[in-house]
C-alpha cells in the first residue's frame, strides 16, 4: 500500500567558501522545511501550519508571484517553458516563517515525473533589496552540475557577470544512517579566473537531514534556533560587515533582469557523489 509523502523538517548546515581576493568562510546550524507540494494539495497540511499564523509556518504568497497557490503557479511556468511531464511529486526546499517573519535566500522546487524521476529544478533566488529571480534547470540529474548564466544581482561583493554551478544529492536512509539526507550545492565562478576549470569565487551548500514534521520535530527547532529566519538576514548582514572589512570589491546594484526565469544548461561532465557532498 502507498502511502502519501508529508511534510517534512530537515536539520543540517549552511556552508560558505569565498576564496579571494582574501579567504572568508563560514558554516551555520540550520533547518529548513521540504513539502511534497501535490501530496499537500490532495491530503491537507498535516502538522504543517500552512497560509495562517503559528510559530512556525508556510506561506505560499511568500514564493512565486504571490498567489494564494505557489503550485499552481510553477505548474504554470514549467509549461510556459515546455516542461509538460512534470506531473509527479513536486518537493520545495525552503525556509519557514518563524514568528512571522522570513527571509529566502533561495527555495528549491524538485518538479519530478509521474514515474518518480526528476525532471526539472527551480531555483528561487531572493536578494535583500526586495527581488526575486528564478533559474529554471532543464533535465537535471542527481550528482551532475547544471550550469547558469548569472543575471541577477545578489550581493554587492560580487558581479553580476559568470555563472553558477549547481549540484544536487539526495540519499535515503541506511543501517548507518536513520534518515533521509538531501545536499544541494552552488559554486559561483566569475570567471575572473580563467576557463571553466578554474576556482570559483564562492562555494556555498545548504544540507539536512529530513525528518517527517510533527510535534516532535517542530518542538526541535523551535527551541534549538528560536530565531532562525532573524539570524539568516543578520549573519548576511555581519559576514557583509566582515568583507567590507577585508576590502572585497563592491559593485552597485544594477536593474533586474528584464526576465523572470533563465534557462540553464546541463554539461556531459557528471560528478562524483563523493565531491558534491560539502
Amino acid at each position: 500500500m502507498n502511502t502519501a509523502p508529508v511534510a517534512q523538517i530537515g536539520f543540517g548546515q549552511v556552508r560558505h567558501t569565498r576564496h579571494r581576493p582574501q579567504r572568508n568562510a563560514f558554516a551555520y546550524p540550520t533547518y529548513f522545511l521540504m513539502l511534497p507540494m501535490r501530496s499537500l494539495r490532495s491530503q491537507g497540511p498535516g502538522a504543517l501550519a500552512r497560509n495562517r499564523g503559528a510559530a512556525l509556518s508556510f506561506h505560499d504568497a511568500d514564493h512565486g508571484d504571490g498567489r494564494a497557490d505557489s503550485l499552481q503557479w510553477l505548474d504554470e511556468l514549467l509549461q510556459q517553458h515546455g516542461i509538460l511531464d512534470a506531473q509527479g511529486e513536486v518537493w520545495l526546499h525552503t525556509y519557514p516563517r518563524v514568528l512571522g517573519y522570513t527571509f529566502k535566500p533561495v527555495s528549491f522546487w524538485y518538479c519530478h515525473r509521474a514515474d518518480g524521476s526528476l525532471r526539472a529544478v527551480l531555483a528561487e533566488v531572493n536578494n535583500t533589496f526586495g527581488e526575486r529571480h528564478c533559474y529554471l534547470l532543464d533535465a537535471p540529474r542527481y550528482g551532475q552540475p547544471c550550469e547558469a548564466t548569472k543575471v541577477f544581482h545578489v550581493s554587492p561583493f560580487c558581479p553580476v557577470r559568470g555563472r553558477y554551478r549547481f549540484v544536487f544529492m539526495r540519499a535515503e536512509s541506511t543501517t548507518h544512517h536513520a534518515w533521509p539526507r538531501t545536499v544541494a550545492r552552488i559554486d559561483y565562478f566569475d570567471d575572473a579566473g580563467g576557463d571553466a576549470g578554474g576556482q570559483p569565487l564562492l562555494n556555498t551548500s545548504v544540507s539536512g537531514d529530513l525528518q517527517p514534521l510533527n510535534a516532535r520535530s517542530l518542538r526541535r527547532a523551535l527551541w534549538t534556533y528560536p530565531a532562525m529566519t532573524f539570524g539568516v538576514m543578520a549573519r548576511i548582514h555581519w559576514q557583509a560587515v566582515r568583507l567590507w572589512i577585508k576590502r572585497a570589491p563592491f559593485f552597485r546594484q544594477p536593474p533586474a533582469p528584464g526576465e523572470f526565469v533563465s534557462a540553464a544548461t546541463l554539461p556531459a561532465t557528471s560528478v562524483n557523489a563523493e565531491h558534491s557532498h560539502p
